[in-house]
């Protein structure tokens, strides 16, 4: 991407709020029972006038507290997921985080990026000193995507999650504010 003059804008993507032309892609991404099961759970199908207004109601939601949703854009401009945060708990300086990346943007490093960027706005700016993620056993690109970031494993819930005929595992990850200063670049503004 262009020089980073930006907290938002990392070495792929920036960050941008929830626009309602979203829809389409999120849409999309909801009728893709695999990458339902990655993010969450598979639901019933949802209509183009539901995701249309989940869309609009994200746009005008905003920031609650800490908590956000935000769009993941590439240096072309185009749309490739979202991250939103959650469970942000100032006094204690702990939040947790998730991530989706649309299918066809897979495997170009806009997760990571996307995760640095968030890393880095909450530790640097929120004085937050921890961030957790949740990942199911399954999901191995996720594992591996967050023990390269410098995420500790730091538990196991045994068969927590249900789906496609079987029980998996809840993984649990974290990073401190110390860890992610000892891997990450130094902040260029």
């Amino acid at each position: 991407m262009a020089e980073n003059s930006s907290i938002w804008q990392g070495e792929l993507v920036r960050l941008r709020p929830v626009q309602p032309s979203d829809w389409v892609k999120f849409h999309k991404d909801g009728m893709d029972s695999e990458i339902a099961r990655l993010n969450d759970a598979v639901y019933g199908p949802r209509s183009e006038e539901g995701t249309r207004r989940w869309t609009e109601a994200e746009t005008e939601k905003g920031w609650n507290g800490d908590s956000v949703r935000l769009s993941i854009e590439n240096a072309a401009g185009e749309f490739a997921g979202s991250i939103s945060t959650d469970k942000c708990d100032p006094r204690n300086g702990t939040f947790s985080y998730g991530i989706s990346i649309f299918r066809e943007y897979w495997r170009k490093g806009y997760a990571g990026d996307a995760i640095r960027i968030v890393l880095r706005y909450f530790f640097e700016e929120l004085r937050y000193q921890k961030a957790n993620a949740h990942v199911y056993s399954y999901n191995e690109a996720s594992i591996s995507l967050h023990r390269n970031l410098g995420f500790q494993e730091e538990g196991r819930m045994r068969n927590m999650i249900y789906t496609k005929g079987s029980y998996h595992d809840l993984l649990l990850f974290g990073i401190t504010r110390e860890e992610y200063k000892k891997i990450s670049e130094p902040l260029r503004l």
